[in-house]
């Protein structure tokens, strides 16, 4: 009677330390969950890193989410822009950077669907290093020229490049960068319409619009929300959007399709990821914040004003729109033999 009493006794005590582990489990789960929606506390200033210089789409969206989780979060949210060869340099930087939910990165489709074909001795691997929280927009790209320019259509425009080309003198174009989406754009165009073109790499849309509305370059390749000022200023024109159909954001603009240039669907899309180590509740935390911020009426209307549409998303569905894209480009690279130059 005794010793079933002991047992008892051990039986009981050995209950009370399983239920109090389990509490413990509980409360560190919670201490988790809670921690990733305040992890921004532990951070002094939360730096979103911009890999292009101020003005383009990039930097206005990194903009819109400084300003609107700002409030939120009770620290500083700065933008650090780091340009350079072909945004690797602002994209490294990030993915150095610690786990700590203290760091972020804005940026343009092409640099994590693109590049990774386009130079294989890249420092990263997106799958690697990055881990994805949400998509942030969309926006058309369009095929500008300069005024001087004596072509207003797809067909002119080929024409006058096929006769600089028997003269010797190429016609430029410009994009934001070698391995951007809007330097393929180009490099399409020329395949499908059978001419010699010579590309001119900038390190941004907008350094490359203002070379063009100036006159240096001829042609230029660039997306909307910067050019849109400029061509409804007539500072440059408008030939075409380089999708299969007209934009919303340019309905005054007629497609590559329906100039007699099928096969050009390239639109610009931008993301915001993290460095890979770290936690994924402190990121499926930040990309709950940003759909909350992005399915504002307000936020929604300010950058649709600028040519955006917000198409903020699960980090699921951000991961999975990389790699069909990253399918995608590199098909057509290698297809097309296109090279970074």
């Amino acid at each position: 009677m005794q010793d079933g009493s002991h047992i008892q006794i051990r039986r009981s005590a050995l209950r009370r330390t399983r239920t109090l582990a389990g509490v413990a489990a509980i409360f560190a789960t919670l201490a988790v969950a809670l921690g990733a929606g305040t992890a921004h506390a532990a951070c002094t200033t939360v730096r979103i890193v911009v890999p292009f210089p101020a003005g383009g789409p990039a930097d206005q969206l990194a903009r819109t989410v400084s300003q609107g989780l700002q409030p939120r979060k009770g620290v500083p949210i700065v933008v650090d822009n780091k340009p350079g060869a072909n945004g690797n340099i602002g994209i490294d930087a990030v993915r150095r950077a610690a786990g700590d939910g203290c760091t972020w990165l804005v940026v343009p489709a092409g640099n994590l669907t693109i590049n990774p074909t386009l130079f294989p001795a890249l420092s990263y691997q997106v799958a690697r290093d990055f881990r994805p929280v949400s998509l942030l927009a969309s926006s058309p790209n369009v095929l500008a020229v300069h005024p001087s320019v004596k072509a207003r259509t797809v067909p002119e425009l080929v024409a006058l490049a096929k006769e600089a080309d028997r003269n010797k003198s190429p016609l430029g174009y410009a994009s934001p960068g070698v391995g951007s989406g809007l330097h393929l754009a180009g490099e399409l165009f020329r395949n499908k319409a059978g001419v010699n073109m010579l590309h001119v790499p900038y390190k941004g849309t907008a350094q490359a619009m203002t070379d063009v509305a100036g006159g240096q370059v001829p042609v230029l390749f660039g997306t909307w929300p910067t050019l849109a000022p400029f061509i409804q200023s007539g500072a440059l024109r408008a030939i075409a959007v380089t999708q299969s159909k007209r934009s919303p954001a340019a309905p005054d603009v007629p497609s590559m399709a329906e100039q007699g240039m099928p096969g050009i669907d390239v639109s610009s899309w931008y993301a915001l990821l993290v460095p890979s180590a770290t936690p994924k509740p402190m990121a499926d935390a930040l990309s709950v914040e940003i759909q909350t911020l992005f399915g504002s009426a307000t936020v929604r209307s300010d950058l649709q004003r600028q040519g955006l549409e917000p198409v903020a998303s699960t980090p699921e569905a951000l991961a999975a729109r990389i790699r069909e894209d990253t399918a995608a480009w590199t098909t057509l690279i290698r297809t097309y033999h296109i090279t970074a130059e």
